[in-house]
Order: C-alpha cells, then structure tokens, then sequence
C-alpha cells in the first residue's frame, strides 16, 4: 500500500495538551516511531498510523484502504492509555507531593506510559542491554524488515510489522543472522527467549505474555527474568509499558543519577547495587503513589539530553508570558 502524505484526512482526537504531547513517543519506550517533519508514523496492529500535534490536541492522519478507521481510533486510544488515566490529575498530585517534579513537569506536559505489545516490548529491551535510544531503534527497525512484513509505504519510507514470534523462528539459524546484523551478544538472548516461548507455551506462543497483566506485579517481574538477559531493569521496563504494572520503576544510569541529585542517595552509595535498586524504586512509589511508574518517568524524560532544547525553549516561552503580562498590567495603570 502506497500512501502520500497530502492525501491523509485528519480526524482530531480531542485530547487536550495536558493529556498527550507526542514527545511521549521519543522518551525511550518504544523504538518504532519516526518523526518525519511534524508527522509521527509507525505500525500498530498492522496497520500504518501517522499521527500529528496541535498546540491544542493530536490528530490522527486517516488514509483511502483503511476500513477500521473507528477501530484504530479505539486502538490509539488504548495504546496512549487514554481512557484509563488523567494525566492532568495525577501531574497536580504528584506536584504537591514534590517540589522537584513540579519544577521539571513545568516544561514537560503530556508525557504518558504507554500500552505496548509485551512481544515486541520484551524483545526491544532486550536490545537496551549497554545500548543508547538511537541504536536500539536502528537494531529494531533491522529486525522488522528482516523478518516483519511490510505493511505500506509512506511517500519515499517502507513500514514494517514487528516480526511475529513465528516469523522469527522460521529462520534457520537466528542467532547467527541477528549476529550479522548487528545484534551482537543480544543476538542469543532474542533466539533463546523466542525457543524458551514456543517449546514452553505452544497454544499461545507470545500471546502467552499477556496472561502477565493479571499477575502481581512483583511475581510477573520475576517470571520475565527467567529469560536470558533480563534484569530487573529490563523486566520492569517491561513491566510498565506493556502490562499495566504502573507501579513499576526501571532505575537505569539516568534515574541512579536522578536519585542522587534530587532525593538525597548520594548519602548512602555512589555505585548503584541490587538493594539500592530496590531501595530507588520503593522511595519512588512511596513518595508518588498510584501510578508512580508514570511519574518516575517524566523526571527520566526530563533527564535526557535530547530534551534539553525543549527544555530551553519552554523557559523562553514563559518568560515572553511573564514580560508580557507585566506589560499588559502596566499598561492597565495608565
């Protein structure tokens, strides 16, 4: 399927800027969106979704061939969580608990957790392992193409699915192809994870993971890192972007650094260990409650270096507000 950009038929999908900004798709959850000019475009349940922001909501780009216009519509709409949690509500909340988040959600509105399919969520954190976010979305976009199907074509740029379990295990000797393109010692951790799934869950095959929605959180944790090569990081990653456990933290360099700063553990160790790990992770939901995951993970965004324009541009933005309502008051007086 061909599909131009001047073609799509944008449907507003009445979300205000509080409640979704699209930065919520370059924050390190998901590695298959790519931003071309102001359209985000992916693949989500086989079907191209091309999305665009407002400064007031988010617009979803319809096409000619797609017959499930209201159905993925219901799709984004459980994809971005929409329905399940007021962002707003919980940003008020978790800024009277703590200054410091109310200080840095100031220039990060609409940051959200997203609801992902925990096969290819478990598998692109798997990729995580002593990896950056540029790199495991080039690892990711690889796999897809390598064993993904194509989906359509968006002016000059191919979509692919994000290969079934079934697709993967297809190909004779995986380890080594994903060895060859690039995966390096990962390469093994994806081929024994899609044999450990099939050989142990034949009927479900990776459907299977989903049964870990209904698990306690810490029990679903501890069955993910039966796999080879995931950690608690990676499991809790998991965790909170694919199966609804938002009480899940995933302390990484980014948030050990935060809890250093910002929360007084640099009192206690320099180096990040197992207990401390836990230790992160209790404080976090201890101080922000229900769906404290989410919270932690607007203070990861606001961390990361490639936020740091926005960052800038937020500030600026204000304090044009700022001299502009001095000028308006003063204006008023005389």
């Amino acid at each position: 399927m061909k599909i131009s950009s001047n073609s799509l038929r944008w449907k507003d999908l009445c979300i205000s800027s509080n409640e979704l900004r699209l930065n919520t798709l370059r924050c390190g959850q998901s590695f298959r969106w790519k931003q071309l000019n102001d359209h985000w475009i992916s693949v989500l349940n086989g079907k191209l979704i091309v999305l665009k922001e407002t400064p007031s909501s988010v617009l979803y780009g319809d096409y000619d061939g797609n017959q499930e216009q209201e159905k993925t519509i219901g799709e984004l709409r459980d994809y971005f969580q929409l329905d399940r949690v007021s962002l707003e509500e919980c940003y008020e909340r978790w800024s009277r608990l703590d200054a410091n988040f109310a200080k840095k959600a100031v220039h990060f509105k609409g940051i959200r957790i997203l609801r992902q399919d925990p096969w290819e969520n478990l598998i692109s954190f798997i990729c995580s392992s002593n990896n950056n976010i540029t790199r495991i979305s080039q690892m990711i976009n690889k796999l897809c193409t390598r064993f993904g199907k194509k989906v359509a074509k968006f002016d000059d740029e191919e979509f692919y699915d994000f290969p079934s379990l079934e697709e993967i295990l297809l190909t004779p000797k995986l380890e080594s192809i994903l060895r060859e393109l690039g995966f390096g010692y990962r390469a093994k951790y994806i081929a024994n994870t899609a044999i450990k799934i099939k050989s142990e869950h034949p009927d479900l095959g990776e459907k299977w993971l989903q049964t870990l929605r209904q698990m306690p959180y810490l029990e679903a944790k501890s069955t993910l890192m039966e796999f080879q090569g995931v950690g608690p990081k990676v499991a809790d990653c998991v965790c909170l972007m694919s199966l609804d456990h938002s009480e899940s933290i995933p302390v990484d360099t980014h948030v050990w650094q935060i809890a250093l700063k910002d929360y007084g553990f640099n009192k206690r160790a320099k180096t990040l260990n197992s207990k401390l790990y836990d230790e992160v992770g209790e404080h976090f939901r201890l101080l922000f409650g229900k769906f404290s995951g989410w919270a932690h993970s607007v203070l990861f965004t606001a961390d990361l270096k490639s936020f740091e324009t926005k960052k800038r541009k937020s500030i600026k933005e204000q304090r044009i507000t700022i001299e502009q309502e001095i000028l308006v008051k003063r204006t008023k007086r005389k």
